[in-house]
């Protein structure tokens, strides 16, 4: 951001990495008007991941819930649960970019000709055909946010998707919901960081995948 470079930083998972991803955008934003240099050029987008948060942690949701009687009140509890993490963990970093984006450190750049580093959510179809096909969509629509859909959800949204500001709903929930996971025996924050390392080696491979594709198809072409 400092040299001027606009940045996608993907692979977010976590609150806390979002807060140090904000924090260093403003710095290299902070750096350039020091020497005098333009704000306005610069963009950015922090990626927040969604979809694979639900998936991970309702599986160890089920996993728990494995361990108690048939039938109780906590079993029943933390089942009801599921499905619910994702959201929970999105709209809790959304509005951590908001009082960002209302401090007096931010309106310094903003006076500046800075540009906000909007939240881009990530990963959005839906893996459980139980939840509602345009769920991270729904719930996620803000302002200064970006979606990125793929095709078959972006169709879904456009079939039956409704448009309404419902991040903000919800919050107090969703505090609540990463409280009481732990209490149940699911180790939400646990869970949420090791998402970070498992989704750079899948892009990792996916990466090594491409180059090796293209190596052939030179080879191919050259003979």
């Amino acid at each position: 951001i400092a040299d001027g470079i606009s940045v996608n930083v993907t692979l977010i998972f976590s609150v806390e990495r979002h807060e140090q991803v904000m924090q260093a955008f403003m710095a290299g934003l902070e750096d350039r008007a020091a020497r005098g240099l333009a704000l306005d050029g610069i963009r950015s987008v922090a990626s927040f991941f969604v979809s694979r948060v639900d998936s991970k942690v309702d599986r160890s949701i089920d996993e728990a819930a494995a361990t108690m009687p048939p039938g109780s009140a906590k079993r029943a509890e933390l089942e009801g649960l599921r499905g619910h993490a994702a959201v929970a963990n999105a709209r809790i970093a959304y509005a951590r970019f908001l009082e960002v984006s209302g401090g007096e450190r931010w309106r310094a750049l903003v006076s500046k000709g800075a540009h906000p580093q909007r939240p881009l959510w990530a990963s959005t179809s839906t893996k459980n055909p139980a939840y509602r096909d345009v769920l991270y969509v729904e719930e996620l629509v803000g302002r200064d946010t970006v979606n990125t859909m793929p095709p078959a959800t972006l169709a879904a949204f456009n079939d039956h998707g409704a448009v309404e500001a419902r991040i903000g709903h919800g919050l107090a929930a969703a505090h609540a919901l990463f409280q009481r996971l732990p209490k149940l025996g699911v180790p939400l924050a646990r869970l949420v960081d090791e998402l970070e390392p498992e989704g750079v080696a899948a892009f990792a491979k996916s990466f090594d995948a491409l180059l090796a594709a293209l190596e052939a198809k030179r080879r191919e072409l050259v003979a």
